[in-house]
Formats: structure tokens, C-alpha cells, sequence
């Protein structure tokens, strides 16, 4: 019995192994139906030859011959047909249709129907909908719906014509690729690349190597990454990019968005602005432009160096600054014949255009510093006019020029020849400069003119309510006192940045006080500061902000002085008027 038994059992193992196998050999059977390649099919020729010496293995077909492959349908005048391999050699008029979307033509097919390699020869093209390929040598992979040449081709939309030495076209997403001396050429602009990226459908570029595009007498744009719309003409810059305007102006900076139908971009990070016509370069980390406007602005670290004076930069910054042109016009001032009107001849103003031009206007505000070799200054906001070539300084504004320290409600600084030809201080206007450890030259006024030469301030003329606190010295350089005076006008004359002479109008009141009897009320003129820990002393200092140095108040003069200056004022005004009667 047990022999009987472990007889039955070893049949039941042997059964069971049988069933395994079979049911194994039947999944491999299945799987290999379902990767089973499909066969070419000759649809149609007019006859069919063979020639066993020459090819042996080939069908040779001529005249109105057809193949099919799945759903491709594949035309020529004749053919070499290798069933066996399940391939085929076309020539002439080859017509390849691939669904209702993609067409190709040639005058040479090589087709693969186990690899779906279609490899055309000879006046290729490829069409897609609107998109045509046209080569000389081009390869088809079916099984990923790619094209490709490799020996100079181009690919022709509805907008752009792009070439290149090696380019892969997607019909599926419409995407193409291109290497090696590639060309797009739209209608407004011509962009070139070693490499490119491209979408048929969207009509976006894609840039990964070293790209420009330029538009004619205009605008030329160079980047290495990013993308660029060619339709919208909208892009993405990246990686330093650089926009160059034909009219001196120049962007460059890590990231740029840029719009150039509608005249607008945005730049952040290490922005580099140049304007070459007016010697001026902007930098920052976050800007703005609008070029229809001719306007824009930097922040986050900006600064402005004007560069026209090639011995003296100007260095300029400010939590933000603003850059426009400013248009105006100029008037033939040969006016019309007048006219009476009402017995009275009245000239009619000029209809006569003489010259359209504009000014270049910079606005900075916010902790505005300034350096210069020949003058510093600090101030709130700040304003630069280019046709009048005048910086003005608003909001407790300092400058300092050698150790001479100017401040007042207001200061305009003119200049001339790219230098500093004068300073305006307007409303408390004071300088001071600092003879020793505790002693100050004084000048106050209502207003106050600084004049420069080469570099340092010759002439200081104060009109107003002028106050002095002078520091003489005897030859061995020992102080004499402290002379304090008071007049409606006062010139002070430097030579080699000392002293030379000072001129007063009549009705000056002056006192000299000996330096030991001298009080502090009387060595100081009311409003007096010095403010040198806020002078910036290089380049770099004007990213520094030091806590701004607070001002006194100040007091005014006697009514009684007020009044007598008015009153010469108006004698002067009466002199002028009886010497023209004259």
C-alpha cells in the first residue's frame, strides 16, 4: 500500500509539472503575439520582376507602385521589395502619408518595417500642418514619431524660418530641436545660435547656448539661457543677459524679462544699465523700464556713475533712482509780424519749429550720498537735470568740498564742462570749515553762491542776513581772536584754500573777541553743525548710512538788520531804474 501510495503521487507531481509547462509556453506564446512586428504590404504595381543574380531576395517592382505599413501609405515610381526582411527600397516621386497630418516626399526611401525606420534621400520635405522640413537627407523613427537631418536642413512655419547644419522636429508636440550654425529669420528680426530650441505651434525659442537676436537698426539681444517668443515677442533672459538699443542704451543683468512690442522690461540681480550718449550707468538689483515712455528705475543697492568727465566719476546713491527723458522743444526766436489789438502791437508767437529734442532728468531718493574727487555730498532726494546740467539737493543736504562743509534748505550744483563750476545753497545756507581742534571759519545767509575752480572753492558770496565767524591768525599761525560780523552781503576770497580777503557791504557790524574771553554762544553761529562722520570719503562710502547729524535751529538776525537791508535793497533797485532813465 504505501508503494501504491507514493506511486500516485509521483504521477500527480508529473501531471502538475505537465500543466505548468503548458500554461508557461502558453503566456510566452501570447506575449510574443503582442510584440509580433506588423508586415509592409504591396498594395498595388504596375508589374513585378525578379533577378535571382543581382537580388535574389527582392521583388522588383515599377509604376504606380503602393505599399502600406499599419497606417502609412507609402508611393513611388519604383521599388525593391524585400519581403523576407519586410523592408523596401523606393525611387522616384516617393510620397509617404501618415494619417491626415504628415507628409513626406523624396526622391529616395529606405524603409525598415520591423524598426519603422523611414530614411529619406533627395530633396526631402516633411510637412505638418502648417510646418515644412526640407533637407537633403533625412531619417523618420515611427515607433517615436521623430525626424532628424544631420547634413543642413530647414524647418519653414507660418511665422519663422529656421536653419540649421543638424535639427529634430517632434510632429506629436510640435517641438524641434537645432545644432551647429542655426538661423531663425522672422520678419522683424534675425536670431542666431549654436544651439536652439523650438515649438512650431507656440512659436517659442528656447535658448541653451550662446544666442542673439537682432532686429534691424534697433535693438540687438544676447543671452546664453532663457526662452523667446517669437510671436508675442516676449522673453525670459537669464544667466547675464545683455539688451543693447542702437541709441547708446545698454541692459545687462542675471535675470531679464523682456517685452519688446510693448517697450517694457524687468530686471533683477546685478543689473548693469549704460546709457553711452549721456555717460551714465545705473546699477542695481531690481528694475524697471519703459522705453516707449523713456523711462525707468533701479533699487535694492542703486547706484549712478556718470562717466562723462574721464578724470572725475560721479558716484550717486539712493534707495531708488529714476531715469526718463524729457521732451521739449526749441522755437525759431524770429517771431511773426505783430498785429494791433486794441492799440496795442502784440507779437505773435513763432509757428516755426526750430529743433525737437529732450533732456535727460535722474531722480534719487531716499539716503541719497554722492562722491566726487572735488565734492561730496548727502541729502534725502536729489534731482539731475542734463540740459541744464544741474544736480539739486533736497532735504537736509550736505556737500563738502576740500574741508569745506556747505549745508542749507536747498543746494544746487551747476556744472559745467563735466565739472563743478558753483553750489547754490538756498535758505539757511552755512559753510563752515574747520580751522582747528575746536575752531570753525563761519559763513551764514539766506543765500549763498560757492564757486570752484579746478577742483576747490575760490569765491563764497553770501546775500542775506550774512553772518561771519572768522578765525584770524598772526604770522606765526597763533590765532588772534574771533571775529564775528554781521552784514546784508559778504564775498570771501580763497587762495590755495586759505583766507585771502573778505568784502563787506556797508552796514556791517563786526566785534573781534579774544579767543580767552571768547564764550561758546559767540564762537558759534546760530544753526551751526559739523557733520563730517556722515561725509562719504570714497566710492564705496555712499552705501554706507550713518545716522544723519541733527541740525539746530536756526535764529534770524535783528528785524532791525532785516529791515535795513530791504531798505538797500530797494536803493539799489532805484539806482538801477534812474541810471536807465539816464
Amino acid at each position: 500500500m504505501l508503494q501504491v501510495g507514493y506511486t500516485n503521487h509521483c504521477l500527480f507531481l508529473i501531471r502538475l509539472t505537465h500543466i505548468l509547462f503548458f500554461a508557461m509556453l502558453s503566456i510566452v506564446c501570447v506575449a510574443q503575439d503582442t510584440t509580433k512586428t506588423s508586415l509592409v504590404y504591396l498594395e498595388h504595381s504596375h508589374t513585378l520582376t525578379f533577378d535571382e543574380q543581382r537580388l535574389p531576395d527582392a521583388q522588383i517592382l515599377r509604376g504606380d507602385v503602393c505599399f502600406r505599413h499599419d497606417s502609412v501609405l507609402m508611393y513611388c515610381d519604383s521599388a525593391y521589395f524585400f519581403e523576407k526582411e519586410n523592408s523596401l527600397h523606393a525611387f522616384g516621386h516617393v510620397h509617404m502619408i501618415q494619417g491626415d497630418t504628415l507628409e513626406g516626399f523624396s526622391d529616395v526611401l529606405y524603409y525598415n518595417g520591423n524598426t519603422k525606420l523611414a530614411r529619406m534621400r533627395r530633396h526631402v520635405r516633411l510637412i505638418h500642418r502648417e510646418t515644412i522640413l526640407t533637407t537633403d537627407s533625412l531619417n523618420y523613427n515611427r515607433k517615436k514619431n521623430i525626424a532628424y537631418y544631420f547634413s543642413g536642413g530647414m524647418i519653414k512655419d507660418s511665422l519663422n524660418t529656421l536653419t540649421s547644419r543638424w535639427g529634430q522636429y517632434t510632429p506629436d508636440n510640435h517641438q524641434a530641436i537645432f545644432r551647429d550654425q542655426v538661423k531663425l529669420v522672422n520678419p522683424k528680426f534675425v536670431l542666431t545660435a549654436d544651439t536652439l530650441g523650438y515649438n512650431t505651434e507656440s512659436y517659442q525659442s528656447d535658448l541653451v547656448g550662446p544666442t542673439q537676436i537682432l532686429y534691424e537698426e534697433e535693438t540687438t539681444i544676447l543671452s546664453t539661457n532663457g526662452w523667446y517668443n517669437t510671436q508675442t515677442e516676449k522673453s525670459l533672459l537669464l544667466d547675464r543677459s545683455r539688451i543693447i538699443h542702437n541709441d547708446g542704451m545698454t541692459l545687462t543683468g542675471d535675470t531679464i524679462y523682456y517685452d519688446k512690442f510693448n517697450g517694457y522690461g524687468r530686471t533683477i540681480g546685478n543689473i548693469e544699465s549704460i546709457d553711452s550718449t549721456h555717460y551714465i550707468t545705473l546699477y542695481g538689483n531690481y528694475g524697471e523700464v519703459w522705453e516707449t515712455d523713456n523711462r525707468g528705475y533701479v533699487t535694492d543697492s542703486a547706484m549712478m556713475v556718470d562717466w562723462s568727465d574721464s578724470t572725475t566719476y560721479t558716484y550717486m546713491h539712493a534707495d531708488t533712482l529714476w531715469t526718463e527723458e524729457i521732451p521739449y522743444q526749441l522755437y525759431s526766436l524770429q517771431p511773426k509780424d505783430s498785429i494791433l489789438v486794441d492799440s496795442v502791437f502784440v507779437a505773435q508767437a513763432p509757428d516755426t519749429l526750430w529743433q525737437d529734442t529732450s533732456y535727460h532728468l535722474l531722480r534719487a531718493f531716499y539716503h541719497v550720498r554722492i562722491y566726487r574727487d572735488d565734492l561730496q555730498a548727502v541729502c534725502d532726494s536729489a534731482r539731475y537735470h542734463g540740459k541744464d546740467s544741474l544736480i539739486s539737493l533736497f532735504g537736509l543736504p550736505i556737500c563738502w568740498n576740500n574741508n569745506n562743509q556747505m549745508s542749507a534748505d536747498h543746494i544746487d550744483i551747476y556744472l559745467k564742462n563735466d565739472s563743478v563750476d558753483y553750489l547754490h545753497g538756498i535758505g539757511n545756507a552755512l559753510t563752515v570749515k574747520r580751522e582747528g581742534q575746536e575752531e570753525y571759519n563761519q559763513m551764514a545767509g539766506k543765500e549763498m553762491l560757492a564757486y570752484v575752480k579746478n577742483g576747490d572753492v575760490y569765491l563764497v558770496d553770501v546775500k542775506g542776513n550774512a553772518e561771519t565767524v572768522f578765525y584770524p591768525r598772526e604770522d606765526d599761525g597763533s590765532y588772534v581772536g574771533v571775529n564775528r560780523t554781521q552784514s546784508s552781503f559778504v564775498k570771501l576770497y580763497l587762495k590755495d584754500r586759505q583766507i585771502d580777503h573778505v568784502l563787506f557791504t556797508t552796514a556791517t557790524t563786526g566785534v573781534m573777541i579774544p579767543l580767552d574771553q571768547a564764550l561758546p554762544d559767540e564762537t558759534y553761529l546760530s544753526g551751526f553743525f559739523w557733520a563730517e562722520a556722515e561725509r562719504p570719503r570714497k566710492p564705496g562710502d555712499i552705501f554706507l548710512h550713518p545716522d544723519r547729524t541733527k541740525r539746530p535751529e536756526a535764529t534770524t538776525i535783528s528785524a532791525a538788520a532785516e529791515e535795513e537791508e530791504d531798505e538797500e535793497e530797494e536803493e539799489n533797485t532805484n539806482n538801477k531804474k534812474r541810471r536807465r532813465r539816464q
